[in-house]
């Protein structure tokens, strides 16, 4: 009598990919069967009076709150003269080089750091000077133009 031509292993691997194959085909079958829930009311969904979304319709005998029209503004608010700042600030040169013609101004009042360039100077200015100066926007950010020196 003879041996079997296919060994354990070779028995085991066919085994699993059999058994893979009927679990995967069962899968198939219940999300076919299952997959019937498709109705209206399931995929309904209701905004209540805050705008958070609900699976619950309105109370239609609730009283509706009233608002007033007029009351909403849907432009942008006009600027008051409060709001409007001085075009002249006033910072520290924080860093200046020279040799490459450019340097940063740390603003007094918003602490933020403003671009300058040489070209944009009045007067001479050196690290740490207190200076006047108007802020334009430039290709990359803001930049300082009318650099003065405070004495």
């Amino acid at each position: 009598m003879g041996r079997s031509q296919e060994s354990f292993n070779k028995k085991e691997v066919r085994n699993k990919k059999e058994k893979k194959r009927k679990e995967k085909e069962q899968k198939r079958l219940a999300r076919k069967d299952g997959d019937k829930s498709g109705n209206l009311d399931d995929m309904i969904a209701y905004v209540d009076e805050h705008g958070n979304l609900s699976s619950t319709p309105p109370d239609p005998t609730k009283k509706k709150e009233e608002i007033d029209v007029d009351a909403i503004q849907i432009s942008v608010p006009k600027r008051s003269e409060e709001d409007e700042e001085d075009p002249i600030r006033k910072g520290t040169v924080n860093a200046f080089f020279d040799s490459k013609g450019f340097g940063f101004i740390k603003d007094i009042e918003t602490k933020e750091s403003v671009f300058f360039h040489v070209s944009n100077v009045v007067d001479d200015v050196i690290e740490g000077n207190l200076v006047s100066y108007e802020v334009e926007m430039g290709p990359k950010g803001p930049v300082a133009v009318n650099v003065k020196q405070i004495k």
